[in-house]
């Protein structure tokens, strides 16, 4: 499974702003925003396309659309802060939403919601911030194949080396696109260096 690690300068900038924990949530939320913006366009990079016979207003020109439907899932709640660059860029994108909600105590992610478009045939990106433990990101991977996503990435901002060993076992055929790869987890799975908590940080709770 690939593990593709954004190098763009702006990404390293924003990321730099994103971890400051004088960041107010209306910065963070514009930050995110840019970063998922950067990560949308390297996990689209090598999507199909086909000719498409157009009109300039000069002469006929062979240009190229995109050849598949795209769906964007995002792992609620902090999946959320991820999404508006996909609207943005890909308009007839079709959203799905999986609820996963981590339990403090035992890092296990609980299931409360989930509502899926048809993904067969569609490419299908999985966003979810912060990829930790691993178990959300494997649990939300598994209910896309499990309703028809076959060709499927995964988008984060910040992994851990034990998040992305999680998936590169639960689901090594997905690559993973993140904004950075992190140290290491603290005793409370949370991401060294990291950022916080993204939901808190993003919504002021």
């Amino acid at each position: 499974m690939p593990l593709h690690v954004l190098s763009h300068p702006l990404g390293a900038h924003v990321l730099t702003h994103l971890r400051d924990k004088t960041t107010k949530p209306a910065l963070f939320r514009t930050l995110s925003y840019q970063i998922a913006l950067l990560l949308a366009l390297e996990a689209t990079r090598d999507l199909a396309t086909e000719e498409k016979l157009i009109e300039t207003p000069l002469e006929p020109f062979p240009g190229r659309v995109l050849a598949k439907p795209l769906s964007v899932v995002p792992i609620l709640r902090a999946g959320l802060g991820m999404l508006q660059p996909f609207h943005d860029i890909f308009p007839d994108v079709s959203v799905g939403y999986v609820g996963l909600e981590r339990d403090h105590t035992t890092a296990v992610a609980r299931s409360y919601y989930c509502k899926l478009p048809p993904l067969a045939g569609t490419r299908v990106v999985v966003v979810d911030p912060m990829l930790a433990t691993g178990g959300s990101a494997a649990q939300a991977v598994g209910v896309v194949k499990a309703a028809g996503g076959a060709e499927i990435v995964f988008v984060c901002i910040v992994a851990s080396p034990e998040g992305v060993a999680v998936m590169q076992r639960a689901h090594p055929e997905v690559p993973i696109f993140a904004g950075a790869v992190d140290r290491t987890l603290d005793s409370h799975k949370y991401i060294l260096p990291g950022l916080g908590d993204f939901g808190d940080r993003l919504y002021g709770t």
